[in-house]
């Protein structure tokens, strides 16, 4: 199975996904760490801190401008 596919994959990972965004790309945008874009896209309860949660979303809505925090996370 590739890593795409993979059925595990968080609700934002899904969303990468299937906006053909790769983790790496996500995480150079975003500032935030690759390890941490790993977690947030492939462990479906992490949950970010304040601050880096911030910076996600701020990388989100320059691709989707209607997508919120809770359509991710489960705050």
């Amino acid at each position: 199975m590739s890593w795409w596919k993979n059925p595990k994959r968080s609700k934002f990972g899904k969303w990468l996904d299937s906006k053909g965004v790769t983790q790496i790309d996500f995480a150079e945008e975003s500032s935030v760490s690759r390890r941490t874009i790993w977690r947030v896209c492939n462990e479906k309860n992490y949950i970010p801190s304040t601050s880096v949660l911030k910076k996600i979303m701020k990388t989100v809505r320059t691709i989707d401008k209607n997508k919120q925090t809770n359509d991710f996370f489960d705050l």
